[in-house]
């Protein structure tokens, strides 16, 4: 939180260099004032503006030509009441007129500006928020006779309704991930991981997304949304040797390639623990099931194979392998550990709304024996901390488990720590193993 001093600022920028049409700021109270970075806070529309005109980093929206484009600044108020903002804004160039509005009113609050190289503090006015839930400040271009609108740096909030007022504080745009982790129940060794996934039609655009189904404590498998035009099944087993270089893994911690199936892309990943990372781009669908299955071929000395498939109904479901790999330095002696899936945005665009549908987990052991998962306990990165966003969460639909992050849409629902669970549906997979 950072106090600023309006009354001051008025007397020296106002008749300088500001024009306010329909505004008074008698009465502009400032307490509970709070400053809301648009570096954290702020997301442009489109999202993928043509040539980059018009984006935010780390001092703010600059470059911004587009009078088409908009932004929007998020917030979190803990009070219903009135809601005083101004603006941490510059001007390098011209004279330009913008709009200010709280949410979808259309009425809004114009302002015209000359230029000023220097960045005041501009008084807006007065909102009301009537409900609970996140809310945003609009940002739009009326016209412009310099080249770009005016630089913006921060959102500055007072008022009773900014009291005790939520945002995101760190420097993480995306979205927070989110995870569900299935307890084994008893000792039982588990030698294949199964599961189901569906990704729901209203989160089809929203690009860097990964639906991780099958996460383990060596490694990773699930299906992603890179683009637009892209998508992808992934499978990556991590070296137990710590770095992010995969250069830097020694002989004896290596990850070694098996085999691959057709089309797979395989190669090497860092930046995130280092080790053997396969995809196939396949163009799977929004509101269809697809089933992913992760094994354990062997386990030698201080070494483990681990093999992944995929099955999509295209083909009703027969499935085809993705990669085959054997991690060195194992720390796997009987069977996976740690079973989990998330939803991560591993983009900037948490703005987007994530969501998918977890169904049908199973687990196998050496034996042979299928044990349903029904029960799964919740975490996720948001933290009052370190990253606060507060747009996530998961539940139970019908047979299904479900996670949310992101878009500023719904809040969470669920605390870390939390368990869920979903009715068993008694139904084993049908595998012949013997035949993958």
């Amino acid at each position: 939180m950072k106090p600023f001093y309006l009354s001051t600022l008025i007397a020296v920028f106002c008749l300088k260099c500001i024009i306010i049409k329909a505004n008074t700021f008698n009465n502009f109270d400032t307490t509970n004032s709070t400053t809301v970075t648009l570096k954290s806070n702020g997301y442009v529309y489109p999202s993928i503006p043509e040539n980059n005109m018009g984006n935010i980093d780390d001092d703010g929206l600059k470059f911004w030509k587009d009078e088409q484009l908009v932004t929007k600044v998020f917030f979190l108020p803990q009070q219903k009441g009135q809601l005083f903002m101004a603006l941490k804004i510059s001007l390098a160039t011209g004279t330009s007129k913008i709009k200010i509005s709280l949410d979808d009113d259309n009425k809004g609050k114009e302002i015209t500006m000359t230029q000023g190289a220097a960045y005041i503090v501009l008084p807006i006015g007065s909102f009301t928020i009537k409900s609970k839930g996140y809310h945003y400040i609009l940002i739009k271009g009326i016209n412009k006779t310099g080249t770009y609108f005016p630089n913006i740096e921060a959102v500055i909030l007072s008022g009773a309704a900014a009291k005790n007022l939520k945002y995101n504080e760190s420097a993480y745009r995306g979205a927070a991930s989110v995870h569900l982790h299935y307890p084994v129940p008893g000792d039982s060794a588990v030698k294949w991981f199964y599961s189901e996934v569906m990704v729901p039609k209203e989160v089809e655009k929203s690009v860097n997304a990964y639906y991780e189904t099958n996460g383990f404590n060596s490694g990773y498998m699930g299906i992603q949304i890179n683009s637009l035009t892209e998508r992808r099944f992934i499978f990556s087993i991590w070296s137990l040797f710590n770095t992010d270089d995969p250069k830097e893994i020694p002989a004896q911690f290596a990850v070694n390639l098996k085999q691959k199936g057709k089309d797979v892309f395989t190669g090497e990943f860092g930046n995130e623990g280092s080790g053997g990372h396969s995809h196939l781009v396949y163009p799977w669908q929004v509101n269809k099931t697809y089933r992913l299955l992760s094994g354990i071929k062997s386990i030698a000395g201080d070494s483990t194979t681990y093999v992944g498939y995929y099955a999509v109904p295209d083909d009703n479901y027969q499935w085809h392998l993705m990669s085959e790999w054997t991690q060195n330095k194992t720390d796997t002696k009987r069977g996976f550990r740690g079973l989990y899936s998330f939803v991560e945005n591993f983009g900037d665009n948490g703005n987007d709304y994530f969501k998918a549908y977890y169904s049908n987990q199973w687990i196998c052991t050496p034996t042979g024996s299928w044990v349903e998962l029904t029960k799964a306990s919740f975490t996720t990165t948001a933290n009052p901390k370190k990253h606060q966003r507060y747009d996530y969460g998961a539940g139970v639909e019908g047979d299904k488990f479900y996670m949310f992050t992101g878009g500023f849409k719904q809040l969470n629902n669920i605390a870390p720590g939390d368990f869920i669970s979903k009715p068993a549906t008694n139904k084993p997979p049908v595998i012949d193993f013997n035949n993958l």
